[in-house]
Parts: structure tokens; C-alpha cells; sequence
């Protein structure tokens, strides 16, 4: 008894130790759908409060700008409407992302520079 005790002790230790190793994020094992791309925008943006104090996410209209072999890219825009405001005749865009399909990485459109950057929800805040 105490030899069947002392190997399921071992193999639970050595179980645990090589866990970790097959454990480590890694790329998507798939590549991310356009839908797969907007669901996890919106998540992110809705899960870093990007928009709080600017505008409602009801106010926000998505749209797909550019579709590559390696990202989505998308619009935001002002949804104008009875509840939201404004003239329902535009929508000016708000911002622009870029979703990576492999990686899922977020890239944001800094206007001013013309120049996509890497997602950091405090600089579009």
C-alpha cells in the first residue's frame, strides 16, 4: 500500500511540474472571423470603459472598413438617432481599429499622426 501511495505522489508532483509548460499562452489556434474580430473589440473596449465618458456604446455603430488576409478593420461611428441625438443624416466616424486575425492584437488609429498604434486604452480615453 505505502509503494502505490508513493507513486501517486510522484506522479502528482510530476504532473504538476510539467503542467506549466504546456500551459503557456501561445497563438490562437485559430484564425479569428470577422465576427470573431468585431465580438472581441467590442469586449475589450466595453471591458476598458475606452468610451465612458464620451459616449454611450448604445450611440456606436461598427462597420467594416477593410478585410485582409491578416486583420479586420473597423469603423466606429456616432449612431444619430431620436435616443442618441444629433443629425441623423451623418455619422461622424469616432475611431478605427485594426484586428488581427492570428493574434487577436488590437491596433488603434491615432489621427492626428496618421499612424496605427498598438491598443492602449488610456491614450484613446
Amino acid at each position: 500500500m505505502y509503494h502505490i501511495a508513493r507513486f501517486v505522489a510522484q506522479t502528482v508532483v510530476a504532473f504538476i511540474m510539467v503542467l506549466p509548460i504546456f500551459a503557456q499562452p501561445g497563438p490562437r489556434s485559430h484564425a479569428l472571423d470577422e465576427d470573431g474580430a468585431l465580438a472581441l473589440l467590442e469586449q475589450t473596449l466595453k471591458d476598458d470603459a475606452v468610451y465612458a465618458h464620451r459616449i454611450s456604446l448604445d450611440c456606436i455603430t461598427y462597420g467594416t472598413e477593410e478585410t485582409t488576409g491578416a486583420y479586420f478593420q473597423f469603423v466606429l461611428r456616432e449612431n444619430h438617432n431620436a435616443k442618441c441625438g444629433g443629425d441623423p443624416e451623418t455619422s461622424p466616424a469616432v475611431d478605427r481599429y485594426r484586428v488581427y486575425r492570428k493574434s487577436g492584437k488590437i491596433e488603434w488609429l491615432e489621427r492626428a499622426e496618421d499612424d496605427w498604434q498598438p491598443y492602449n486604452p488610456a491614450e484613446i480615453r
